[in-house]
């Protein structure tokens, strides 16, 4: 059975052939349910257009959508790097049991990646981040999620 160690080179190998192919940034990660890899995943910001295409998210998406499922519990990620918030949120919203990562977001911000203003950023009340936010039409809002809290048929996730 391959080890995490293996799991981790096989992220780091993605991200660098991934990388050297022009597809995006230095970041690769893996999926990995029952000892066996489940999802790959490489920064595809710049290949794609789509600054949410970070490996992370690719991998969890490639999972996913090959067990046909929403929820990754029982399963571990490998990635070449910290997640940045986005992704960190990615995790935990798949219920992954686990995060295993090379680099840390320092390393990511001494090559110029915002991660750790981000990691900073999010930790601050919506007030007091460099980023204006406003909130608008609460009420009417709540009464969405009023409605999908009342429906009995409703697919909790």
């Amino acid at each position: 059975m391959p080890s995490h160690e293996d799991f981790m080179r096989h992220a780091i190998a993605l991200s660098r052939a991934r990388m050297g192919d022009g597809d995006g940034g230095p970041f690769g990660a893996v999926v990995v349910m029952d000892g066996e890899i489940v999802g790959e995943g490489w920064n595809r910001v710049t290949g794609d257009n789509d600054p949410t295409a970070h490996a992370e998210v690719v991998a969890i998406r490639a999972a996913c959508e090959r067990l046909g499922v929403f929820s990754l519990e029982g399963a571990v990620i490998y990635t070449t790097c910290e997640p940045c918030p986005m992704c960190l949120a990615a995790v935990y919203w798949a219920r992954l049991d686990r995060v295993y990562y090379a680099n840390t977001a320092e390393d990511a911000a001494r090559i110029g990646f915002d991660d750790v203003r981000l990691h900073r950023e999010v930790a601050l009340a919506p007030a007091q981040r460099e980023l204006p936010s406003e909130r608008l039409l609460a009420d009417e809002a709540s009464a969405v999620l009023d409605e999908w809290a009342a429906d009995p048929d409703r697919l909790r996730y």
